[in-house]
């Protein structure tokens, strides 16, 4: 990791009919409104952004747990669902709730699974930036590994 302070800087530009989000060496991305907001609902909106980030972040962060604890997994699927109301005259998102399905070989030990997917909750920069209660459900999933059979 480079030293600290991180800069990142992102543009957004558009008219009355269109908006992209550029940063330089990326692809752009187009981005409207969402449905709820009577955007079409067929592009990346600042919500499903938002909401986006927080789980890749969160997949980021464990593959660093991971590492460091030596802990040996298979998938990772990680879905983040926000909740956006009005509180105190804003619109601001309330909760975001992580679901995380993790795949490890059954030899794994569960509780460290655990462990690491709850320190990659609370290590996550993107969720810790933000005011939103959190919520992590998660879920362990062990497929067996193939024993070797000795050949008669």
């Amino acid at each position: 990791m480079q030293p600290l302070p991180h800069h990142y800087v992102v543009a957004a530009t558009g008219d009355a009919r269109s908006l992209r989000v550029s940063a330089h060496g990326l692809p752009d991305l187009a981005s409207a409104a969402p449905a709820e907001f009577d955007g079409p609902g067929d592009q990346w909106s600042p919500e499903s952004l938002l909401c986006a980030a927080v789980a890749s972040c969160f997949v980021l962060t464990f593959r660093a747990v991971a590492r460091a604890s030596r802990l040996e997994w298979r998938n990772l699927e990680c879905n983040v669902e926000g909740l956006l109301e009005r509180t105190d005259g804003v619109m601001q998102f309330t909760r975001l709730s992580t679901r995380a399905t993790l795949t490890v070989d059954s030899t794994q030990n569960p509780d460290l699974c655990r462990r690491a997917l709850e320190k990659a909750e609370h290590g996550c920069l993107v969720a810790n930036s933000l005011t939103a209660q959190r919520e992590l459900r998660a879920e362990i999933r062990t497929v067996e590994v193939p024993r070797l059979t000795a050949n008669a």
